[in-house]
C-alpha cells in the first residue's frame, strides 16, 4: 500500500473524472489520499472530496500565495474547521519567496497562525517553503520553543541544511515527482541521507508529474514512479519502501484512519 500524502483532488483538473482517477490509483496500490487545503474560500470543496470515500482525508489552510487575500487573524478558524472528522492537519501554510504573490509579512503572519493551530490541536502542519529556507527554519525553531508541534516539509526540494533542520525539529520530509527528474541529482543526494522512518511520498497532483509522465497532468497513480525511484535510492525493496512511508504517514497524521 502507498499513500499519496499531498494532492489536490478538489482542483478543476479532476472535476469531470475524479472517480476514475481515484480508481486508477487504487488499482496501482494507492490505499490512501490526503487532499490539501489551499484557501478557506475553497475549503468546502476540499472537505466534500474527503467525504466521498473512506480512504480520503484532508487538511485545512491558506497557501502562502493567498496570504494577502485570506489573512488570518489567529488560529481560531483553522481550529474550528479541524473539528470535522475528515480534517487531519493544517496547511499547506508556509513561505514562498520565489513567486511572492503575497507580501512576506502577510505570509509570515499566516504561517505563525497555522503553527499555533497545529500546537493547540496537536495535529500536524503541512509546510510549503520555496526560496525561503532561512526564514522557514527560523520561524519553525522559534515556534517550537513556545510548545511542541509536528509536521512535514511538503514537496521537499531544499538543501541539506533544511533537511537537517526539519529532522531536528521532529518533522518529516515528503518526496514528490521532482526527485525523479534527470537533473535532480543534488536533491536525490540529500534525500539519500534522510532516514527511511522520516520520509513520506506525494504527487502534488495535478502538478509535478514524475519523469516518464512529464508534460501530463499528474495523478495519484503516478506516485508509483516516485516510490520506485526512492526505493532504489534508499537501497530497499519497493515493498519495504511502501510499508515504511505508509507507516510514517499514519504515525504523523494520527487522526487519519487506515
Amino acid at each position: 500500500m502507498l499513500v499519496d500524502s499531498h494532492c489536490h483532488l478538489d482542483f478543476p483538473d479532476f472535476a469531470a473524472e475524479l472517480d476514475g482517477v481515484l480508481d486508477a490509483a487504487r488499482a496501482q496500490g494507492v490505499g490512501h489520499f490526503l487532499t490539501i487545503g489551499t484557501g478557506l474560500s475553497r475549503f468546502a470543496n476540499v472537505r466534500a472530496v474527503a467525504e466521498r470515500a473512506r480512504d480520503i482525508h484532508c487538511t485545512v489552510g491558506v497557501h502562502p500565495h493567498e496570504a494577502a487575500v485570506e489573512p488570518l487573524s489567529g488560529p481560531e478558524i483553522l481550529l474550528k474547521e479541524s473539528e470535522h472528522e475528515k480534517v487531519v492537519g493544517f496547511g499547506e501554510g508556509g513561505l514562498d519567496y520565489y513567486y511572492e504573490h503575497s507580501p512576506r509579512d502577510a505570509q509570515i503572519a499566516n504561517f505563525r497562525h497555522h503553527i499555533a493551530a497545529a500546537r493547540i490541536a496537536q495535529l500536524p502542519l503541512v509546510v510549503h517553503t520555496r526560496d525561503a529556507e532561512d526564514d522557514t527554519i527560523a520561524i519553525l525553531t522559534e515556534e517550537q520553543a513556545k510548545g511542541a508541534f509536528t509536521g512535514v516539509i511538503h514537496c521537499f526540494t531544499g538543501t541539506t541544511k533544511l533537511a537537517r533542520a526539519a529532522l531536528e525539529l521532529g518533522f518529516y520530509v515528503s518526496v514528490s515527482g521532482i526527485a525523479t527528474f534527470k537533473k535532480a541529482d543534488e536533491l536525490r543526494a540529500t534525500l539519500k541521507d534522510v532516514p527511511l522512518d522520516r520520509l513520506l511520498i506525494e504527487t502534488d497532483a495535478p502538478y509535478l508529474a514524475p519523469q516518464g509522465k512529464r508534460g501530463k497532468r499528474n495523478e495519484p497513480a503516478f506516485i508509483v514512479l516516485t516510490a520506485e525511484m526512492l526505493a532504489e535510492l534508499k537501497g530497499v525493496s519497493f515493498d519495504v519502501l511502501a510499508q515504511a512511508t505508509t507507516d510514517n504517514f499514519f504515525r504523523l497524521f494520527t487522526k487519519a484512519k487506515r
